[in-house]
C-alpha cells in the first residue's frame, strides 16, 4: 500500500505541475491586465500603471513570472515558510482571499454534497430493490427531471416559492383542512410505494399514513406549533427508541439481542439525559461548538462502553450501533434546542427567516443558537439547488450499481445458504455496489470545492466561484492560479482517497 501511494503521488504531482504551467500561460494571455486603468484620466495615471506592473511582475517574461509564482506557491507546502500566492489587482493577498473564499464555499457545498450523497444512495438502493414498482418509476422520473433542470432556474424558483412564499406563510402559519388532506394523500402515496408489498398491504399502509399525517398536521396547526416549534420530551424519547430499533435492524438485525439491548440502553440514556442537557445547551456560557464536539466525544465513549457491556459475542456490532444511536439521539436534543430558538430569531429578522441573498444577515447580533439558525437558514436555498442536481446523479448510479450487484453469483449463493434478505443486501450486495460510487463521489467532492459558480452568483455568496470570475474579469493570474491550485489539489487528493477506498470496500482488490 505504501509503495502504491508514493507512486500515485509522484504521478499526480507531475500532472499537477504540468497543468499549472498550462493554466498560468493561458490566463496570462487571456486579457489585458491594464484594462481598468486605460480609461483612467487621473494625474497619477502613470504611477498606477507602474504600480500594477510591479505588483504582477508584468515587466518580466512569462516563464520568469511563472517561476516567481511557483516559488511562492511552494512555500504553502512547507510549514512556517509563509504561503505567498501573490496579490490581486487591488493589492490584496491572494492567500488571504483564498482562505475567506474557501470557508464560505465549504460551508455552502459540503452540506449539499453530504446530504445528496446519503439520500441519493439510500433512494437509489431502495429503488433497485423495488425495481419496476411505482416508487422506482417515480424516482426515475424525478431524477431525470432534476438532472435536466438548469441550476439558475431552480435557484430562482426556490427563491420565489420556498423563501418568499414561506416567509409570507409564517406571518400566519396555519394549515387548512384542504391543504392537510392534499398533503396526507401525498404522504399515503409515498409510504405505500416505499414499503411495497401486495395490494392489501399497500392500502393498509396508505390508510394509516393518511390518517396519521392528517391528524398530526391538524394538531400542529391547532396548537400553533409552527410559530413556537419544539420537539419536547415525548418526541425525543419516541425518536430515540425508534432510532435504536432502526439502527439495530440495519446493522445486525433484531434477532441479535445483545446489539438490541445496547441500542435501547443508549436510547434510554438519551431520553433521561435530555432534561439536564437542554438548559445546559441553552446557557450562553456553554453554548459553543467546543461544547458540542466534547459532548459528541463523550457520546462515542459511552456508546462503546454500553456496546461492550451488553453486546456479548457481538461487541463490535453492539458498540457501533450504540454509538450511532447515541449520536442521532443527541442530534434530536440539539434540534429541539434549535427549534425553541425560532421565535426569538424570527423577531430579530422581522419574520423573514428564509433568506434569499448572502451567507448571513449583515451586522446580525445574537446568541450562539440564533447565529446558528441565521447561518443555517441562509444555507437552505443554495444547498437545495446544488443538492437536487447531485441527488439525481447519485440515485441513478447507486440504482444501476445495486441492480448489477444483486444479479451476481455470490449474491445468489448467499440467498441459497439461507441468509436473511437484510444480510444479503447490507453485507454482500451494498458494499460491493458502492465501489463505482467511490470514484464518482471523489470526483464530485473534489470538484465542488472549486465553488458552485452559478449558484454563488445567484445567491450572492462571496466564495471560490466569485474569486475565480473576478480573476478572469480583471485578468489577474495570481487570483485565478490560487483558485486553480486549490481545485487541482483537491481533485488529486480525493482521487487518491478513492483508490485507497477500493481496498476497503472490496478486499479482493490488492494495491501494490
Amino acid at each position: 500500500m505504501g509503495v502504491f501511494v508514493i507512486r500515485r503521488l509522484s504521478i499526480l504531482l507531475l500532472i499537477l505541475m504540468v497543468s499549472t504551467i498550462i493554466m498560468f500561460f493561458l490566463v496570462s494571455n487571456a486579457g489585458d491586465p491594464y484594462f481598468d486603468l486605460r480609461t483612467d484620466n487621473s494625474p497619477n495615471r502613470a504611477a498606477k500603471f507602474a504600480a500594477r506592473t510591479e505588483l504582477l511582475h508584468l515587466d518580466q517574461p512569462l516563464p520568469t513570472r511563472y517561476l516567481i509564482w511557483l516559488r511562492g506557491a511552494a512555500k504553502c507546502v512547507v510549514p512556517g515558510m509563509g504561503c505567498d500566492l501573490g496579490r490581486s489587482t487591488r493589492g490584496q493577498e491572494v492567500s488571504t482571499l483564498l482562505v475567506q473564499a474557501m470557508s464560505s464555499t465549504l460551508r455552502l457545498v459540503t452540506v449539499a454534497a453530504v446530504v445528496a450523497l446519503v439520500l441519493g444512495i439510500v433512494v437509489g438502493v431502495v429503488s433497485a430493490l423495488r425495481q419496476y414498482s411505482g416508487f422506482d418509476y417515480t424516482i426515475t422520473f424525478g431524477a431525470f427531471l432534476f438532472f435536466s433542470l438548469p441550476i439558475f432556474w431552480v435557484a430562482v424558483l426556490l427563491k420565489q416559492y420556498l423563501a418568499i412564499e414561506a416567509n409570507n406563510w409564517l406571518a400566519d402559519p396555519r394549515i387548512g383542512l384542504i391543504a392537510s388532506i392534499l398533503l396526507s394523500l401525498l404522504s399515503a402515496i409515498t409510504w405505500g410505494a416505499l414499503l411495497g408489498g401486495d395490494q392489501r398491504r399497500k392500502w393498509i399502509v396508505r390508510g394509516i399514513a393518511f390518517v396519521v399525517t392528517l391528524g398530526v398536521l391538524q394538531y400542529l396547526s391547532a396548537v400553533d406549533w409552527f410559530r413556537n416549534p419544539a420537539l419536547g420530551p415525548g418526541l425525543i424519547t419516541a425518536g430515540a427508541f425508534a432510532i435504536a430499533i432502526g439502527i439495530t435492524e440495519l446493522i445486525a438485525g433484531l434477532r441479535r439481542r445483545g446489539v438490541l439491548y445496547a441500542t435501547l440502553a443508549m436510547a434510554l440514556i438519551a431520553s433521561v439525559g435530555q432534561f439536564p442537557l437542554r438548559p445546559f445547551l441553552e446557557s450562553r456560557t456553554w453554548a459553543t461548538w467546543g461544547t458540542l464536539f466534547l459532548l459528541a466525544l463523550v457520546t462515542v465513549g459511552v456508546g462503546i462502553g454500553v456496546g461492550m457491556a451488553f453486546g456479548g459475542l457481538d461487541r463490535g456490532q453492539a458498540a457501533r450501533a450504540a454509538v450511532f444511536t447515541g449520536l442521532f439521539s443527541g442530534a434530536l436534543i440539539v434540534l429541539d434546542v434549535v427549534l425553541r430558538t425560532v421565535p426569538s430569531y424570527s423577531s430579530l429578522v422581522r419574520g423573514r427567516m428564509f433568506a434569499t441573498v448572502g451567507s448571513n444577515t449583515p451586522n446580525f447580533e445574537g446568541n450562539f443558537w440564533q447565529r446558528f439558525l441565521d447561518n443555517g437558514l441562509h444555507l437552505v436555498l443554495p444547498t437545495l439547488a446544488i443538492m437536487l442536481i447531485s441527488f439525481a446523479q447519485y440515485s441513478r448510479y447507486s440504482r444501476a450499481s445495486m441492480l448489477e450487484t444483486m444479479n451476481q453469483d455470490y449474491v445468489r449463493t448467499a440467498r441459497a445458504k439461507g441468509l436473511t434478505e437484510r444480510t444479503v443486501v447490507v453485507r454482500h450486495a451494498f458494499r460491493n455496489a458502492m465501489i463505482p460510487l467511490a470514484t464518482l463521489a471523489a470526483l464530485d467532492f473534489g470538484a465542488i470545492i472549486s465553488g458552485a459558480i452559478i449558484t454563488e452568483h445567484v445567491f450572492g455568496w462571496q466564495g471560490m466561484g466569485r474569486l475565480f470570475t473576478d480573476g478572469l474579469i480583471y485578468t489577474n493570474p495570481n487570483q485565478v492560479m490560487g483558485f486553480y491550485l486549490v481545485t487541482a489539489v483537491s481533485i488529486v487528493v480525493f482521487n487518491l482517497l478513492a483508490d485507497i477506498a477500493y481496498a476497503y470496500l472490496d478486499p479482493r482488490i490488492r494495491l501494490s
